[in-house]
């Protein structure tokens, strides 16, 4: 069976599959999404990562022609689709709930937007195969929804939104309804399925696990604007904001020298013998089965949360290291200068 659709050719010099320019959206006294302005590069697994209200999700749905824009501009290939209604963007979107049709298979719902195109038969037959073989469904074309798990609508919600081969598919928080080792497995599937393709995948989440695992790069939104956008490890290991320190894992923010700069808890070393570091006491120790994380309190003043590998340690030794004193070390080039956010 020939693949669905061939890897992204090189775009050099080509036109983003996504481009952003100003774009506002207001709902009253509320302004969702504020002068947001963003680059997608066709092939990437791009991921709007924020909290709840943060705006991501309006500026899927802007994407996506679900909502009209207050102001700016939305270039899907290098052509602006601003004032057109959804179903003449070259996008799909997949949700959080399925919507499959009950009384049709499998196959029929993955066929379903190839008939009402007017495909014919023989020619969706094979597409919805195709797409099917691609989520790893292949053998459940015959199958009604109801006999399947969450994670195989949801595969098969995915084939539906490919089958029509669109230029970038929109993911608002499709794995928020499964239960966690299920979402972890579709996180690695979804990746993998990204990559075969070679299509652009536009995805929101507030799960900062879930944008560190599949993004080439993440956009952080917080009160309707981005505040940092980069690689994963761009965001994770380089903070700009205060914010992004906080939201994207969990960082510890001290002053030096009248800077504010942040430091990874798994990048301070907890030193039970000697005299290197900062004299602290452990304030509270939680067992985390693979890690244990220590609140320690500074002799300074001042709390840092440290993160540690239990390489040989047990849940025992672990509580009786609450109250001990310690002191906690870390290199120079842990810190981070950070930047208040918007």
């Amino acid at each position: 069976m020939q693949p669905l659709a061939e890897p992204a050719a090189s775009t050099q010099g080509a036109a983003p599959d996504v481009r952003l320019v100003g774009l506002r959206k207001r709902y009253g006294d509320v302004a969702a999404v504020d002068g947001v302005d963003l680059e997608i590069a066709r092939g990437e697994f791009f991921t709007m990562l924020g909290p709840s209200g943060s705006g991501k999700t309006t500026t899927l749905r802007l994407i996506a022609g679900f909502e009209r824009p207050d102001g700016g501009t939305v270039e899907l290939g290098g052509r602006d689709v601003s004032g057109l209604p959804p179903y003449e963007r070259d996008v799909n979107t997949v949700f959080q709930d399925y919507a499959l049709f009950p009384h049709m298979t499998v196959a029929e719902n993955v066929a379903y937007g190839l008939r009402v195109k007017g495909i014919g038969r023989a020619d969706r037959q094979r597409r919805a195969a195709e797409a099917l073989a691609t989520v790893r469904l292949d053998e459940h074309g015959s199958r009604k929804p109801s006999q399947l798990s969450g994670g195989q609508r949801q595969r098969v919600a995915l084939a539906r939104a490919i089958v029509n081969r669109p230029q970038a598919l929109l993911l608002d928080e499709p794995l928020g309804a499964l239960d966690l080792k299920l979402r972890q497995d579709l996180q690695i599937e979804l990746k993998r399925i990204q990559q075969e393709l070679g299509m652009t995948f536009i995805y929101v989440t507030h799960d900062q696990d879930e944008a560190l695992t599949m993004s080439d790069r993440i956009a952080v939104f917080n009160r309707g604007k981005i505040e940092q956008v980069g690689s994963p490890a761009e965001v994770y290991e380089h903070p700009s904001t205060e914010f992004v320190a906080g939201f994207v894992g969990t960082s510890n923010v001290i002053e030096r020298d009248g800077q504010r700069v942040t430091i990874r808890p798994e990048k301070i070393r907890l030193v039970l013998d000697g005299t290197d570091g900062e004299p602290a006491s452990i304030h509270a120790a939680v067992y985390l089965g693979a890690i244990t994380r220590y609140l320690c309190v500074l002799d300074a003043g001042g709390e840092l949360a440290v993160v540690q590998q239990n390489l040989e340690t047990s849940s025992s030794d672990v509580h009786e290291m609450e109250g001990r004193s310690v002191r906690l070390a870390w290199s120079p080039d842990a810190e981070f200068a950070i930047k208040e956010g918007t």
